[in-house]
């Protein structure tokens, strides 16, 4: 009777097999980022004033000792 024989697979192919799935996933990945960008926001909106210098901003500043 003969032994069944393991089926080996070589450590070299196993890494082109794991590059090329890495490359797949890549690819994939980067697809929906090629798309056009849409502006969500008005011009009014852009021009907004956004920092807010609020208590818990004066605290991290005082406890941190930066200048105000």
């Amino acid at each position: 009777m003969d032994k069944p024989q393991k089926k080996t697979v070589a450590r070299r192919d196993f890494l082109r097999v794991l590059a090329a799935g890495a490359g797949a996933a890549a690819a994939t990945s980067a697809a929906p980022l090629t798309g056009p960008a849409v502006a969500a926001e008005s011009d009014q909106e852009k021009r907004k004033p956004r920092y807010k210098e609020t208590e818990h901003v004066k605290a991290f500043y005082r406890v941190n000792k930066y200048p105000q």
